[in-house]
């Protein structure tokens, strides 16, 4: 039976609910997702949010509807736990410029400096870090470093800019980047704020600098949410990925979010990679309990140490 006759007639909100009560099951979903997975996830996040998540699951499976590097996560920070990703395929273009080989060798240059990596990197990466950070707690994380240490900070360039100016370090900056939030074109921002003249335009920190520029309100993907819930604005230009204007739509129906348009004729500001992933998709992983993702205990042991010491920093940072 081919899996489309099998899925016919099938209910799979109604289905996966099933299932995740079956199976002693949760659903965690990046605010990338598609809008019928967000809705039917235990809890919605960006990365920081996710990984705390994963680290309190007493779940016995983890569906994670998000890339690979966060399905990781979840099994660095949760080994006894049973990890499935609908689509393996789901990778990052962010993860993907920071090929591990490569950057131990960058490493090497530098034997003194502090290695503060992004979470969006593979468990490789990772375990040759001393700490991670998101876009949430990236500045809390670099200014717990002692002043008279030097930093690495791989692998969004961006980012790495963006909290280097925030905090007056001088970090050398891995030459890593995000195809989404990269493609988001400043004249054509500049052409829809004329259009929407009371659009205030927000971004997420992984934007090139001249979009940054532009912005009025720049944060983490949940900070951007919560920017939108909290102001007494009525229109947003939103440059980040548009997963997140659904969660933005539900939490303030009567604004408008207009999504900030790419450099080209192409809709490169969804994920190639986040959208793999399909209602379909977590109904049959979360039945079949495949493609379940599994991780060397020496390499998760070594990826775990570096996750650790963000969550405590983070914790007592109060970005709970």
């Amino acid at each position: 039976m081919s899996k489309n006759l099998e899925l016919q007639g099938l209910d799979l909100f109604e289905e996966i609910a099933k299932l995740k009560k079956e199976k002693n099951a949760v659903i965690l979903a990046h605010y990338y997702q598609n809008p019928d997975i967000q809705d039917i996830a235990d809890y919605i996040g960006d990365s920081l949010g996710l990984s705390q998540q994963a680290a309190k699951s007493d779940a016995d499976i983890i569906v994670f509807a998000g890339v690979h590097f966060m399905a990781e996560t979840a099994k660095i920070l949760n080994p006894s736990r049973k990890v499935v990703l609908p689509d393996l395929k789901a990778g990052c273009s962010l993860a993907d410029s920071c090929p591990p080989e490569e950057f131990a060798k960058f490493k090497q240059q530098y034997p003194d400096h502090v290695v503060v990596s992004y979470i969006n990197c593979t468990a490789e990466i990772k375990a040759l870090s001393d700490l991670i950070c998101t876009s949430s707690n990236a500045e809390a994380i670099v200014n717990s470093i002692p002043k008279d240490k030097q930093i690495i900070f791989a692998p969004d360039k961006n980012l790495g800019r963006y909290i280097a100016r925030k905090t007056g370090r001088d970090m050398i900056l891995w030459d890593g980047s995000c195809m989404v939030h990269e493609i988001f074109s400043q004249q054509r921002i500049l052409r829809l704020k004329e259009q929407n003249p009371a659009a205030i335009v927000i971004a997420h920190p992984e934007c090139e600098e001249p979009v940054l520029e532009l912005a009025e309100y720049i944060g983490s993907t949940t900070a951007l949410l919560n920017y939108t819930i909290k102001s007494p604005e009525q229109a947003f230009i939103v440059a980040t990925e548009t997963g997140i204007i659904h969660q933005m739509m539900k939490a303030s129906p009567n604004k408008t979010f207009i999504p900030a348009p790419p450099n080209n004729s192409c809709a490169c500001n969804d994920c190639p990679h986040m959208k793999l992933n399909t209602l379909e998709k977590v109904y049959l992983c979360l039945k079949n309990e495949t493609p379940e993702l599994t991780m060397e205990e020496g390499l998760r042991l070594k990826a775990e140490l570096p996750m650790r010491r963000m969550l405590d920093i983070s914790v007592k940072a109060g970005l709970v």
